[in-house]
């Protein structure tokens, strides 16, 4: 990951720039002037420098001066608008000194940048691959997954990611907006954490005065994310009554605030999320059939951590790296600390993984290099699920009789917290509360 300066006053160009620079991985800040620029060099130091040729306040070439003179020596590609002045700046610079014509295509950073041999979708971080800016793993399921985010960024079709929880999905939506290369940014929104009342105002917005405590107009996020991305995640906890006002818009991509009357039109991609299988979603009417088949046009499966345990070592240095970063240490894992990590089945996935990590990392003593791991990595989550999977089933039971148990010693267990017992099951709320109302147990736990 490169750390990098684009000086150039045209603000629209410059936005261009910065969307494809960090699609390609590396850091970038803007200055539209020298004097800005020299302002950046201040504090701080820059692996390559993209200069306009010609700024409001000089030539670009009088920051190579200023450069030398304070002894910094990044690596600079100049930019101008027409091909007659690149053969006059090769005589005036040295060789050393790139150069880029308006207007720049992709193509034409990535080869800058990151050199001939480097993969659009790769960006390289303490020998740490990062593929589409994020997603960590070389294992032949992620190499699947890389391969439908390639697909599917190329066109502005809908995607539905289906995963356990802790798996990634929002990291993977991420992925798919940079790869995307869209104009507009990434807007998330959980549909799980809303009530009833408030999730039409969260995606459709809401007039002034619509209802009590509305005193400002408000955009929703269909309209936050206009040419750009909507994540929606736990899209199956949406309430089934809101959903027609949903598939309305995924439609006519139109939106109309709450309270309002004119519809605004609306451009986005909409990646979904959601825990759920497909059989629970068939079956226990959490979505209706025809949003489903607006909202995952192209499904993607998230492979859980369990089914890629070669990538584990990755994860756990690139989680490592970040806290050693953060914190100025410079703590270390052992073969045998690594082969460790990977033996575990980290139900809870990746968030199981980094958690176990952090908590690792505090416990260490900064003294020294050596992490310290816990002797026991199975976390308060894992225990319980693992406790309840190893109570006997008797002959003869149901399927109905054998979940009934398993919920009830769940909720024992957290002393009747419906959310905790939920997020441990892998289920939702909403399915706890069905399941407790069907068992008649739901009275217990109030």
């Amino acid at each position: 990951m490169l750390d990098i300066l684009l000086v150039d006053d045209d603000v629209e160009f410059s936005d261009v720039v910065c969307h494809i620079v960090e699609f390609l991985g590396h850091n970038i800040s803007t200055a539209t002037s020298l004097k800005e620029a020299h302002q950046w060099f201040e504090n701080n130091a820059f692996d390559h420098v993209l200069l306009d040729f010609m700024l409001p306040d000089g030539s670009g070439l009088h920051l190579l001066d200023h450069l030398k003179t304070i002894g910094q020596s990044p690596k600079i590609t100049l930019i101008s608008g027409h091909p007659s002045v690149k053969g006059i700046l090769a005589d005036m610079c040295e060789p050393n000194v790139g150069h880029l014509l308006k207007p720049l295509q992709r193509e034409d950073l990535e080869l800058v940048l990151n050199g001939p041999k480097k993969a659009v979708k790769k960006a390289k971080s303490s020998g740490i691959v990062r593929h589409f800016g994020g997603l960590i793993g070389e294992s032949e399921p992620m190499q699947k997954l890389y391969n439908m985010i390639e697909r599917v960024a190329k066109t502005n079709a809908n995607v539905m990611l289906m995963g356990e929880s802790g798996a990634g999905k929002e990291v993977v939506a991420q992925a798919i907006h940079n790869a995307s290369q869209c104009e507009g940014p990434l807007v998330a929104s959980n549909c799980g954490a809303l009530s009833k009342e408030l999730i039409g105002s969260e995606l459709f917005g809401h007039e002034k005065g619509a209802f009590t405590g509305a005193i400002a107009r408000k955009e929703g996020v269909f309209e936050q994310s206009n040419n750009g991305t909507l994540f929606l995640d736990e899209v199956t906890e949406m309430p089934i009554d809101m959903q027609p006002n949903l598939l309305r818009v995924l439609e006519t991509k139109k939106v109309t605030r709450v309270g309002g009357n004119r519809e605004i039109p609306t451009n986005c991609r909409v990646i979904s999320a959601t825990n759920r299988s497909l059989t629970d979603l068939a079956q226990n009417n959490v979505i209706r059939e025809d949003i489903y088949f607006r909202l995952a046009v192209f499904p993607i499966d998230i492979p859980p951590l369990r089914d890629r345990k070669e990538d584990v070592p990755l994860l756990a240095k690139a989680f490592l790296d970040q806290l050693n970063d953060e914190n100025g240490t410079a703590f270390s894992w052992t073969a045998a600390q690594l082969k460790e990590l990977q033996s575990y089945e980290w139900p809870g996935n990746v968030r199981e993984l980094r958690h176990a990590i952090h908590r690792a990392f505090i416990m260490s003593d900064p003294q020294t290099s050596d992490i310290t791991l816990p002797d026991n990595l199975e976390s308060p989550f894992s225990r319980v699920n693992n406790q309840a999977a190893e109570k006997p089933v008797s002959a003869g039971q149901t399927i109905e009789e054998v979940e009934k148990e398993l919920i009830h010693a769940t909720l024992d267990k957290v002393q009747g917290n419906k959310t905790l017992a939920a997020q441990m099951l892998g289920i939702s709320t909403k399915t706890l509360y069905n399941r407790l109302n069907a068992y008649g147990g739901i009275g217990e736990y109030k």
